[in-house]
């Protein structure tokens, strides 16, 4: 049986391989890669998903599974050895309804509607994109067919993000922070609004990305094994454990969305930094879905980067960086303008309070596609419909509105609750660390953050996906998903700064 699980450790580990590869290919695509190789650049990724798609169905690990399900029972659940069978089996189940074929087709499309997004976008033109955007959702609506009784057919989609969540559960959990949150906005936005006009000033490129460098490297992410380069869209990839690269956008007329756009995205890579590097040719390598990782990005951009004790350490050091923009602004008034709580447009740069709303918007909007209840040439009018109910203005230009995110432009539906599921988890998770150690926020405030740092890699960390989501909510607050603590921290805050 020893024999039999080496051989599966050898066939992940050359899956992993694979799947690294087609990583530096999809990082260099949006990094690096002159817009002429987009056509070439598809194809090779496609290649290397159907030869990983081949690899895992192949029917000799099916073999080596059965094999070793007495292994997985003996060994016990919280092992490292029944733990990657577990994973693997999960993987190869799902692998086999899958055709190859489709994997190939839905990675050259994936490609193709990316590389006309960025094109889009900047030119205003979602007519330019809507074809190929009406045949990935096609392609999506095909992939849920695999699998057969699903309950709608956003949840095999959602189920490869946030493993065994369903549409249902997530509108449920939806109808209970929106009942809790647009209260709360309505009660914060008819208040005089907090002035953030000195962050809407010209700040130098290079300046703001070596002061967000700095603030990162004291949070912990590892320079040593990632780096910071630029994107039309910020986000992180895990290469392996020592190689995690992080990405984000400069604006010089404001301060916040690469300050904060820094933070959020290495609180991504430390949860890939901080995985057991025993793990790094294993399928317990990263996250375990994206509502733990969005709780570690949020909880690092957020509840530490947008606290009050944070900035009593960091904001004089940013004052003597930008003296011109922010020498006779105080520190209450910049914590404050950080904090500015508004209906908006953009969701990346949104405020905490109504960040959760955008993210609703876009879970509606893929169940009707998939259900075919709206179509993706009427998507446009629908989100701007939307935006005004919400939030109360109306997107002038599709570039401000349904063109604004990359991901259902490259092929990634069944994404957007997670950042809701993140924003959730984060403050439980907090909670959960500083009831361990109270002295987080006094260190904080002295910008000091190995305690905080090392409590996420011992508790959630270093589990790489060995554990769901609910089971590291169980290990480390002894309950489940709760937005109790998420809507105690906002309302906690906010009815602080604006005195409700």
């Amino acid at each position: 049986m020893e024999k039999s699980y080496q051989e599966l450790c050898k066939r992940t580990a050359e899956l992993i391989d694979l799947g690294t590869a087609g990583a530096v290919l999809g990082w260099d695509q949006q990094v690096y890669m002159p817009p002429g190789g987009a056509e070439a650049r598809g194809r090779a990724i496609a290649t290397i998903a159907k030869l990983m798609h081949e690899t895992l169905i192949d029917p000799r690990n099916g073999v080596l599974l059965e094999k070793l399900a007495p292994m997985e029972k003996t060994k016990g659940y919280d092992s490292d050895e029944a733990s990657i069978i577990r994973l693997a089996r999960r993987g190869y189940e799902k692998a086999v309804k899958v055709p190859p074929e489709f994997t190939s087709r839905m990675n050259v499309l994936q490609s193709e509607c990316f590389d006309i997004w960025l094109k889009a976008r900047p030119a205003n033109d979602y007519a330019l994109v809507q074809p190929t955007l009406d045949k990935l959702f096609g392609m999506c609506r095909e992939y849920a067919d695999f699998f057969p009784g699903y309950e709608h057919p956003l949840d095999p989609l959602m189920d490869n993000h946030d493993y065994g969540m369903k549409a249902s559960e997530i509108r449920r959990i939806f109808t209970g922070l929106r009942k809790e949150l647009v209260p709360l906005v309505e009660s914060i936005t008819a208040c005089e609004p907090a002035d953030d006009s000195f962050l809407r000033m010209n700040y130098d490129d290079a300046m703001q990305l070596d002061f967000g460098k700095r603030v990162v490297s004291d949070f912990g992410y590892d320079f040593n094994r990632g780096r910071q380069d630029m994107a039309a869209h910020p986000f992180t990839i895990g290469i392996s454990i020592n190689d995690v690269r992080i990405t984000t956008r400069v604006h010089p007329e404001y301060l916040g969305s690469a300050l904060f756009g820094t933070m959020h995205e290495a609180g991504h890579a430390m949860y890939e930094q901080g995985g057991d590097p025993k793990y790094d040719a294993t399928v317990l390598k990263g996250g375990t879905s994206i509502g733990v990782h969005e709780s570690q990005s949020r909880l690092w951009e957020n509840i530490i980067g947008r606290s009050k004790p944070f900035w009593e350490h960091y904001y004089p050091g940013l004052k003597k960086e930008f003296p011109k923009q922010l020498g006779k602004v105080p520190l209450d008034k910049f914590y404050k303008g950080i904090n500015k709580v508004q209906k908006s447009l953009i969701r990346v740069e949104a405020d905490e309070v109504t960040y959760n709303l955008h993210v609703m918007l876009r879970f509606d909007f893929e169940c009707d596609l998939l259900t075919e209840k709206l179509s993706v040439a009427e998507l446009p009018d629908a989100w701007n419909d939307r935006m005004e109910a919400d939030m109360g203005i109306r997107p002038p230009t599709d570039a401000d509105g349904v063109l604004q995110d990359i991901h259902w432009y490259n092929g990634i539906v069944g994404y957007f609750q997670g950042y809701a599921l993140g924003n959730i988890m984060s403050a439980q998770f907090y909670d959960a660390a500083v009831k361990k150690h109270p002295g987080i926020p006094a260190e904080i405030a002295e910008g000091k953050f190995s305690t905080l740092h090392s409590w996420l890699v011992e508790n959630i960390h270093r589990h790489g996906c060995k554990y769901t989501a609910n089971e590291l909510l169980e290990r480390t607050t002894g309950g489940g998903l709760d937005i109790g603590p998420y809507m105690k921290y906002l309302k906690t805050k906010y009815g602080e700064l604006y005195d409700l």
